[in-house]
């Protein structure tokens, strides 16, 4: 077992914590698929990290991708491997993620933001245990054990067609559904201890003074939307910047950005077209304003050069991020990326 997984053990002792960690005891012995679920900074990859080790699989690659910090191109690529010459700049073969993980456990986090085409391609591993790489013909053979996070409810995106059911139905072997910090109050001061006295031997202190009854009180009063990770920060930071004291913690700073000093407003950047300085939000919402029309026209071309024209505009407004494009035009991710690649705007 790894040094990293003993350090970063999980901590605590409220039976919401317990309850998970007998679930993992009882699916960790078996190669199928998991699917973790929770909130953010609840610990989906310490949870993936004790699965993987309490499993027959524990001397073998634990290998971890976040789906959400690609492309759909590049994470194509990076589970999938490539051939030489499958891309410009592909110059040799690249192993991927499926391959580096033969015989072990391959962690995907943020499911949710993969594509039709990638969600597919699993489908395959899946069910088959095999795959091609990007640009090669070759089948390629591989025993991973697939351990999946979210923190999206993914059988309403799967009702809503933004992910497909047959895929969650391979992946939900067995859900484990984290409890977010607020539901754990019991160990929330044995976290932050825990996270205290680390940080203390970071800053080579020689010993830890605690915190203030007024300190508990704020500690516990939070509801923590950020969990556990959101916890850790706090607490280093409170630790940190009471230093030099020598004496208990009384105040926690849980918002670092709280200031009277702190801007209001955000600098105009790509939000303003340079020739009227109108918002392109308001510009994409609105309905353009055209010319007067010569009849007769190709009504289907006119309302599919409109469309591309929007489309543009609405890329501009969300800085050429997909998602963020999708929600200013109503539309899911999918719908957006079907919509684009049916004008050959992927790549725009």
């Amino acid at each position: 077992m790894s040094n990293q997984f003993q350090q970063d053990n999980l901590i605590g002792q409220s039976n919401a914590l317990l309850e998970v960690l007998e679930h993992i005891s009882q699916v960790a012995p078996l190669s199928k698929p998991v699917l973790i679920i929770g909130e953010r900074g609840t610990g989906k990859e310490l949870i993936a990290e004790r699965l993987h080790y309490l499993s027959k699989r524990w001397d073998q690659s634990f290998v971890k991708l976040n789906c959400s910090s690609l492309s759909e191109n590049l994470l194509e690529s990076e589970l999938f491997g490539h051939d030489a010459g499958a891309f410009t700049g592909a110059n040799k073969k690249h192993e991927g993620r499926f391959e580096r993980a033969n015989g072990g456990t391959l962690f995907l986090d943020e499911l949710a933001n993969t594509s039709g085409l990638i969600q597919e391609k699993l489908l395959r591993v899946i069910e088959y245990g095999e795959f091609e790489r990007v640009g090669g013909n070759k089948t390629v053979h591989t025993d991973v054990r697939l351990v999946c996070a979210a923190n999206e409810d993914l059988p309403s995106l799967a009702e809503a067609g933004e992910f497909r059911p047959d895929l969650l139905d391979r992946l939900a072997f067995d859900v484990i559904t984290l409890p977010p910090l607020r539901h754990r109050p019991d160990d929330i001061m044995t976290l932050a201890e825990y996270f205290a006295v680390g940080m203390a031997r970071q800053l080579k202190l020689e010993l830890f003074e605690g915190f203030s009854p007024s300190a508990v009180k704020q500690l516990m009063e939070y509801r923590w939307p950020g969990n556990i990770r959101e916890l850790k920060n706090v607490v280093e930071r409170s630790v940190y910047r009471n230093a030099e004291s020598g004496t208990a913690i009384t105040h926690i700073t849980i918002d670092p950005f709280a200031s009277p000093y702190r801007p209001t407003t955000r600098v105009k950047t790509k939000e303003r077209q340079q020739t009227n300085d109108t918002p392109v939000a308001s510009v994409v919402a609105e309905p353009a304003k055209t010319d007067a029309i010569n009849f007769p026209i190709d009504f289907k071309t006119h309302c599919e050069e409109n469309e591309v024209s929007l489309l543009k505009q609405a890329l501009e407004a969300g800085q050429f991020n997909q998602k963020k494009t999708a929600e200013l035009l109503g539309l899911s991710y999918h719908q957006l990326r079907g919509i684009l690649k049916k004008y050959n705007l992927l790549d725009k």
